[in-house]
């Protein structure tokens, strides 16, 4: 009956973990649909005028350093992430990927792993 108990036990942390873990992962997939994590009306406001005035430093400040994305875009690239990022708003998905990739920020397929942040290669 022990043994039975712990593999029950057992079988329902992995069901959970399977179910949970992928929530956990709630990274930007391309979709500006999808509200993340961190959303809320007034930071989106202030994300907007950002990119529409394509204000580098209003949305670095509001990036505060999160996520690879500050690594990659620079006050010299960032009108063409605001591009993407327009382009992305009017559903012009494929555009936009197109111009995230030219910038190092790969969706999904390995495009821009790793490139010049010390993943195997120095650049």
């Amino acid at each position: 009956m022990n043994k039975t108990t712990l593999l029950l036990g057992l079988s329902a942390l992995v069901i959970a973990g399977a179910i949970f873990a992928p929530q956990a992962a709630l990274a930007y997939r391309g979709d500006v649909n999808v509200k993340g994590p961190n959303y809320t009306q007034e930071r989106h406001d202030a994300m907007e005028k950002a990119f529409e005035s394509k204000d580098y430093n209003a949305w670095k400040a509001l990036m505060s350093g999160k996520g690879r994305v500050t690594q990659v875009v620079t006050a010299q690239n960032f009108p063409k992430f605001a591009q993407a990022h327009e382009l992305a708003e009017q559903g012009k998905t494929d555009e936009a990927n197109k111009i995230r990739t030219e910038l190092g920020l790969g969706l999904q397929n390995g495009t821009g792993m790793g490139k010049g942040m010390g993943y195997g290669r120095n650049r």
